[in-house]
């Protein structure tokens, strides 16, 4: 029973410091700091526990290196 509840809080301070860091990342955007790597960090955090923020993920990573491919060119 401990280890369950363990697991529990893990989940929530993971899902709550995931939605934080989201929250002040879509913030930052609009003032000074830096928006896009905390945006990243929340949705890296989110992506552990739900399958909409993996998918962002996947399709971040897809796009970047689809733009790294297309300005400096295929890797070798």
């Amino acid at each position: 029973m401990i280890l369950r509840t363990v697991e529990q809080v893990r989940r929530i301070f993971l899902i709550l410091a995931g939605f934080t860091l989201l929250a002040l990342g879509i913030v930052m955007i609009f003032t000074p700091g830096p928006g896009t790597p905390v945006i990243l960090m929340g949705l890296g955090l989110l992506a552990a526990e739900f399958v909409w923020a993996r998918r962002i993920m996947d399709r971040i990573k897809r796009e970047t290196a689809r733009l790294k491919n297309a300005f400096l060119g295929p890797e070798r």
